[in-house]
């Protein structure tokens, strides 16, 4: 593997334990992309070029899209009320909502009681 691919790895990597951090409470702020690059000892340019070089886009692109991943993962499996996702991905809630929204067309309550409609049509068809 090339030094910039394992510099992208390392990136989402990074990314999934840090967001898996925040929402277990081990890390209370979300990390800037400076402090990302710091972590991966690379300016925070030569991330920026490697992952537009690679992937198209900016990181914080992909940022965006993981922590849009674990707000779905969390609306969709759990019971926690939007307001504690929000704080735990270190949002004010209205922000969030609107993040969320700008991203998925949708409020979380939105999206939640439309994951919970189909997830019970599934359960009902189901044998």
């Amino acid at each position: 593997m090339q030094r910039e691919e394992q510099i992208t790895a390392a990136y989402f990597d990074l990314l999934d334990q840090h967001l898996d951090d925040l929402l277990t409470g081990k890390a209370m702020q979300m990390f800037e992309l400076n402090q990302i690059a710091d972590r991966l000892s690379v300016p925070h340019k030569q991330l920026i070029q490697l992952m537009k070089k690679q992937y198209g886009q900016h990181p914080c692109f992909f940022y965006d899209q993981k922590i849009l991943d674990k707000s779905k993962q969390l609306l969709r499996d759990s019971d926690w009320p939007v307001a504690k996702i929000a704080l735990r991905l270190t949002y004010d809630p209205s922000n969030f909502s609107k993040f969320f929204k700008k991203y998925t067309q949708q409020t979380p309550g939105q999206f939640r009681r439309q994951a919970y409609l189909e997830k019970s049509k599934k359960e009902k068809s189901s044998p």
